[in-house]
This record gives structure tokens, sequence and C-alpha cells, in this order.
């Protein structure tokens, strides 16, 4: 179990986990789902951060899983201090 393409899951239903918008908490997110054995797809999305004067578009890597690991994975991560990116029911 590792990362594989998210056309790897076929028909399953997946859902969106996490959104790492560094390269080392992607690395984090990836080491703690391959440590729990958990299959799990890594797309680059953009996102927008604003600031006073500025809007700025960067990417970032979103982690899916299949829908009924979530809850589990959601619970892996954040027991590893993994909270920033994690990302609730409503926002899959």
């Amino acid at each position: 179990m590792a990362r594989i393409a998210i056309d790897d899951f076929g028909d399953k239903e997946i859902g969106r986990v996490y959104f790492a918008a560094r390269l080392t908490e992607a690395e984090l997110v990836e080491g703690e789902l391959s440590k729990h054995n958990i299959d799990y797809a890594v797309e680059v999305e953009p996102y927008v951060a604003t600031a006073v004067f500025w809007i700025s578009e960067y990417k970032g890597a979103a982690f899916y899983v299949i829908s009924g690991q979530l809850d589990f994975c959601r619970r892996v991560l954040h027991e590893a201090g993994l909270t920033t990116g994690l990302l609730e029911e409503e926002f899959q």
C-alpha cells in the first residue's frame, strides 16, 4: 500500500483528506499515510493566497484516499500533528 495514481482507484469513491501548501508538509503526510499502509493519490492543485495589497496563486499537494478510509486517515494525520491542511467532511 502506498502512493498510487488517482486513476488506479478505478470506480471506488474517493475523497480529499489533506491539502499541503508546502513540500515539507506534503512529505510528512506521505510518511504518515505510508506508515499506516494506506493507498493514497496526490494531485497538484492551485490555491490562492492573499495579502493586504495583492493576490498570488500557488500550487499545493492534495491527498486523496478511498472515502471509507477518510475518518481513519483524518485521525491518523491529526494524531501526527498534521492539522493545518486537514480537510473536514464538508470540504472534500
